[in-house]
């Protein structure tokens, strides 16, 4: 039982980093979006100063062409697994070019620049301090209805959605849009951005019928020749693939390409990370040869523009070698797994979390690759297998002295829950450890069938040792919030518990010394109380 269930997730399985972006976004000109995926490697950065630093620049709220106060949203992690929203949010200084002519209007001013530099330091309740003020001397230096309110609006609406307090955020949004309409006419591209942060703000609580609304009505607004109508067609489109809607999201997406490639943005970054959603649409409907085609074509950008020293390209030969993995081309994609090993190492320190999952990769590509030779060559099978071992060994050896490592340097556990990248490497080493574990256990089971394929109820201390230190290592670093709260976390512990117990049910031998004490039925109780947890989770992504 135990086997069945490892091998049918051991292909399904993986790790995911985002690419790097290494050259500074522009804050000016094209639209540039930043959509932040779990794992990036920002690490000098306080997360805070993403808000600022990947937002979104054509977002004009003023009354002439002058950037203001506007945000960006994205969708955290892959849309595949997460599709939670992140706190990536765009907020620039109006520069109206007037003259400033009363006291009200240098207050305004004023108001506005310490409010965002409070901000990118992460001062969210002096920021608001100053964001309240620079709403009431804009009203009091321009009027009731004029566009500069429309803009204060936004972006304290925007810093209310950074803390999560929607429930304040959403007034402020539609007062800025009906400011907007009633000066500009509904038809105006101000309005149009407008609709577009609201959108947003809709999608990061998951309501994706009024963000869909939102992103058809900017398309209304901006018309099917404007440039900035491929941006629209894009976050329409992960709407409707977060709603299940998988054509019609990739059409929209297709179209979003098209328009980039057309304008000599194919190689851009932007449209990059496109094609890596367009991707994973393909994989999640079983198109495994679309999928490869759109992840060649990525990786072959990347080659030309950045080549291998950068971890963009490492990141986009990953993906590709995790999708010729599930094809079936085990060959190929343990060339590339090796070159990303080898392109990692020189580019991250060697205790590099990024290169824990690597070696996990490897590890598993080494165990489908012994399945397939045990009926063929059993001696070459289990030298496979013990190649594989190596490899989990080293990735448990990285990720646990990384985790010992991040727990002394954060002083108390309970720092894994600041914010930063702290709490974010946090979780994703633990994952790798709770999986290099759980494919360890795999491992021992598989090399024992092999080496005594006679005896079914051959010995498995070893298996469930390695299971066990799965318990030991998730409560030892992932007690505290929010590592415990971690969907991913959760997931892979009860993967393990369940692995477990299917291996004290199937075994007819000796308990080990290690779990004598622990009682199957107890185990049991512990995963019904984590499938519970998770599945409203899921049930919330659906």
């Amino acid at each position: 039982m135990f086997l069945r269930q490892a091998a049918a997730s051991l292909t399904r399985r993986r790790i995911r980093f985002p690419s790097q972006i290494s050259s500074p976004p522009s804050f000016c000109g094209e639209t540039t979006k930043f959509f932040h995926e779990r794992g990036s490697n920002i690490h000098h950065r306080n997360p805070r100063l993403w808000i600022f630093l990947f937002g979104n620049a054509a977002i004009f709220l003023g009354i002439q062409s002058s950037p203001v106060l506007a945000k960006e949203a994205s969708i955290e992690g892959s849309l595949k697994d997460e599709a939670e929203g992140a706190d990536i949010v765009g907020l620039r200084k109006i520069e109206d070019g007037s003259v400033i002519s009363n006291i009200h209007t240098s207050k305004w001013r004023v108001f506005t620049d310490n409010a965002r530099d409070l901000f990118l330091q992460g001062k969210l309740k002096e920021s608001e301090q100053y964001f309240r003020s620079a709403l009431e001397e804009a009203k009091q230096g321009f009027g009731e209805r004029d566009p500069h309110v429309a803009s204060a609006c936004n972006n304290l609406a925007e810093l209310y959605r950074v803390k999560k307090e929607f429930e304040k955020a959403e007034p402020l949004y539609l007062e800025a849009i009906n400011i907007l309409e009633q000066t500009f006419g509904p038809k105006d591209i101000r309005v149009g951005s407008a609709f577009h942060n609201l959108g947003q703000f809709y999608l990061v609580q998951r309501k994706l019928e009024e963000a869909r609304n939102c992103y058809e009505i900017k398309g209304r607004v901006l018309g099917l020749s404007h440039a900035d109508y491929a941006d629209t067609m894009y976050h329409l489109g992960m709407v409707l693939y977060l709603q299940g809607k998988d054509k019609d999201a990739e059409a929209l997406i297709l179209d979003s390409v098209r328009i980039l490639e057309e304008g000599g943005q194919a190689e851009s970054i932007l449209c990059v990370k496109r094609l890596r959603y367009l991707a994973q649409i393909y994989l999640k409907t079983n198109r495994v040869g679309e999928a490869e085609i759109i992840q060649r074509k990525i990786l072959h950008t990347m080659e030309l523009t950045k080549g291998w020293s950068s971890l963009d390209t490492v990141i986009a030969a990953e993906g590709l070698a995790l999708t010729l993995q599930s094809a079936g081309s085990l060959k190929e994609a343990q060339e590339l797994l090796e070159r990303c090993l080898d392109a990692r190492k020189t580019l991250l320190p060697d205790d590099h979390i990024q290169i824990g999952a690597n070696l996990l990769h490897i590890a598993r590509l080494a165990m489908l690759n012994a399945n397939r030779l045990r009926k063929m060559d059993t001696s070459v099978a289990i030298a496979e297998l013990d190649k594989a071992k190596e490899h989990l060994n080293n990735s448990i050896r990285i990720v646990h002295n990384f985790l010992d490592k991040l727990m002394k340097q954060s002083g108390k556990m309970q720092n894994f829950g600041a914010p930063g990248e702290t709490r974010k490497n946090g979780r994703e080493a633990l994952v790798i450890l709770l999986q290099s574990l759980d494919a360890l256990g795999f491992l021992e089971i598989t090399k024992k069938e092999l080496q005594e394929s006679k005896d079914e109820h051959a010995p498995v201390v070893e298996a469930e040792n390695a299971l066990l230190r799965c318990i030991s290592a998730y409560k030892k670093f992932g007690s505290e919030r929010p590592i415990s709260d971690s969907r991913e976390v959760k997931a892979e512990y009860l993967s393990c518990l369940k692995h477990l117990a299917s291996l004290i049910s199937d075994s007819s031998t000796e308990r080990t010394q290690q779990s004598k004490g622990l009682k199957l039925q107890d185990i049991k109780e512990e995963i019904k109380r984590l499938e519970a947890e998770v599945s409203p989770l899921r049930k919330r992504r659906h």
